[in-house]
C-alpha cells in the first residue's frame, strides 16, 4: 500500500518505513505528525482525490530536525569595487512513514516508544520510584550527575589539544554547550581543527559521538573554515 502525500509544496509517493526529508515542520524528534493532504491512495483498491481523499491520511514520526548543506551566492559590480557573499542552507525535517490511515482513522502510535527500555523494566522503574522517600530523590540525582561528569572525564582524547586558547566552538550551527564540553574532550578545541578533518577523521568522531554523519550532514567543515578566516 501507498499514498501521494503533498507538504510544503510538494508531492511524495510513500509506503510504510520509508524514510524522507520534507520542507521544516514544527515538531520535535521523536513526535508524530500526521499529513492530511494525501493526493492519492494505491493498493488493492486504489483511491484518487479531487484535489484528496476523503478520511485519509499519513501518519509519520519525526527522526531529525536539520540543515541542508551551504549554497553560496556571490555578486559582484562591475567596475564599482563591489562585492557581496551570501550563504543560506535550507531546513528540512527527516520523517519515518508508519502509517497509512483511510476512513478517518487516527494515528495509533502517538508517542515514541523507548528502545531502550522493555515493557516490564518501565513498571519496575516505576514502582521503584514510587517507593523511594522524596528525601533520597535528591541523593539519586547527585549521584547520577557526579557519574555523568565521571563518564565525560573518562573520554579518551583522539586528538592532540592545540596550543593557544580555545575558540567558540558553539558558533558551528549544531553544537550545544553539552557537544563543545564532548568535542573539546576529544582534543578539538580550535575551528581549524574541524576545517582540517579528513574522512578518516570524520569516521572516528563519528564512531565516539555516535553522529551518523552529521559533520557531513550539517557541513561542519565549510562553518569551521568560514569562521577560522573571519578571526
Amino acid at each position: 500500500m501507498f499514498a501521494v502525500i503533498k507538504t510544503g509544496g510538494k508531492q511524495y509517493r510513500v509506503a510504510a518505513e520509508d524514510e524522507l526529508k520534507v520542507e521544516k515542520l514544527e515538531a520535535e524528534a521523536g513526535e508524530i505528525v500526521t499529513f492530511e493532504n494525501v493526493l492519492m491512495v494505491g493498493g488493492e483498491s486504489p483511491e484518487i482525490g479531487t484535489p484528496t481523499v476523503d478520511g485519509a491520511s499519513v501518519a509519520a514520526e519525526v527522526l531529525d530536525q536539520a540543515r541542508e548543506k551551504t549554497v553560496y551566492i556571490f555578486k559582484k559590480r562591475r567596475r564599482q569595487n563591489s562585492r557581496r557573499r551570501n550563504g543560506h542552507r535550507q531546513p528540512y525535517t527527516m520523517v519515518r512513514i508508519t502509517e497509512i490511515l483511510t476512513g478517518g482513522k487516527a494515528p495509533s502510535k502517538t508517542a515514541k516508544k523507548k528502545a531502550d527500555k522493555k515493557p516490564e523494566e518501565e513498571v519496575a522503574a516505576a514502582e521503584d520510584v514510587a517507593e523511594t522517600p522524596i528525601v533520597e530523590e535528591a541523593v539519586v540525582e547527585e549521584a547520577a550527575v557526579v557519574e555523568e561528569k565521571a563518564a565525560d572525564e573518562a573520554v579518551t582524547p583522539l586528538f592532540d589539544t592545540p596550543e593557544g586558547a580555545a575558540d567558540d566552538l558553539k558558533k558551528i550551527s549544531g553544537v550545544g554547550p553539552v557537544l563543545e564540553k564532548k568535542l573539546n574532550a576529544l582534543g578539538i578545541t580550535q575551528y581549524a581543527q574541524v576545517a582540517a578533518f579528513s574522512a578518516e577523521d570524520i569516521e572516528r568522531v563519528d564512531a565516539v559521538l555516535n553522529f551518523k554523519g552529521r559533520i557531513e550532514r550539517e557541513n561542519w567543515i565549510e562553518q569551521a573554515k568560514t569562521l577560522a578566516e573571519g578571526e
